[in-house]
């Protein structure tokens, strides 16, 4: 991608662009599933986003952006299954019990579990970095064992299991990222992104299909569709090609930001729109978190530059 003559405002402006859209995905979520059943609503969702972002790489690329070898569209059909599918999935079925926030900050844990992942494989993070994990691991605690009580703590109802589905969505978030900057992968990264989202696309439709999931259409409110789609559309193609020139032209520590201003943002928006309210202890669990990541994100600022894309978790 070439960058010259670029100007550092505009990438700027454009992380202000993907702080906002992706953090405001958690809440899109909550409105889409009141009338949408969970499974359904991500699958039709990426499913179009996919499509959408695939016709825009064929229109500006050509055909000879989706050629890939089969080692790169296993690299594609495995993210597809660890980032739209298992990740987003899981957390959409969660937010059915769980606030939008809370979500939100859970799923911020993702840098801190890509570090253990390097740990097991033989790799030896910095001291620095390590004590950010742990620091994490505290604020994790705390956000998932501080009790709901009437609704309040990010949970609905006695879900005690939502927050604990999320961690798991994170798990496989970081694995999928994990996974797929060590293998090879197609020379496009917009053709791998919109292959990843096909690919969970038909994971997650076929998931509704076997779970029994019937949506009545007839019966969905104009708040469900408008988020639907500015989740399959908005979200899909503008925050993922700002997130592109963004890291095109910023450092990759300062585009790493999004993993902290995101929570913050998905935070504020169930609050103010939602009415979400939190227990004190979450609230500072979830600070604790956000610490973490951005001790995490620091330590590993003079590390070589990586430019392969990865979505949002939402």
């Amino acid at each position: 991608m070439n960058v010259a003559g670029r100007r550092p405002a505009l990438a700027w402006s454009a992380l202000g662009v993907v702080y906002v859209l992706w953090g405001s995905t958690y809440l899109a979520n909550r409105f889409i599933i009141a009338d949408v059943p969970p499974l359904f609503a991500s699958g039709t969702r990426f499913l179009a986003g996919g499509s959408l972002l695939a016709i825009v790489v064929l229109a500006t690329a050509g055909r000879r952006a989706f050629r890939m070898s089969w080692p790169q569209f296993g690299t594609a059909a495995l993210a597809g299954l660890l980032l739209p599918a298992w990740g987003n999935g899981l957390v959409t079925i969660a937010q059915r019990n769980v606030a939008s926030g809370l979500a939100a900050l859970l799923i911020a844990s993702v840098p801190m579990w890509i570090v253990v992942l390097r740990v097991l494989t033989g790799d030896r993070p910095r001291r620095a970095t390590i004590g950010g994990v742990g620091l994490g691991v505290a604020g994790l605690a705390l956000l998932l064992l501080a009790g709901p009580a009437a609704g309040s703590g990010g949970v609905f109802g006695t879900a005690w299991w939502g927050p604990w589905l999320v961690l798991l969505a994170a798990v496989g978030w970081a694995s999928g990222t994990f996974a797929t900057t060590r293998m090879p992968a197609p020379a496009n990264p917009f053709a791998l992104a919109a292959g990843q989202m096909l690919v969970g696309g038909v994971i997650l439709f076929t998931g509704s299909v076997l779970t029994g999931e019937r949506p009545e259409l007839g019966t969905v409110g104009p708040g469900a569709w408008w988020a639907w789609g500015y989740m399959a559309v908005v979200v899909s193609l503008v925050a993922f090609s700002a997130y592109a020139y963004a890291l095109a032209v910023l450092p990759v520590s300062t585009v790493a930001t999004y993993a902290y201003v995101n929570p913050v943002i998905a935070v504020l928006l169930g609050v103010l729109v939602a009415g979400e309210r939190f227990s004190p202890a979450q609230l500072a669990g979830g600070a604790v978190v956000l610490l973490a990541v951005l001790v995490v994100i620091a330590a590993e600022r003079p590390r070589k530059r990586r430019t392969r894309l990865a979505t949002s978790p939402a």
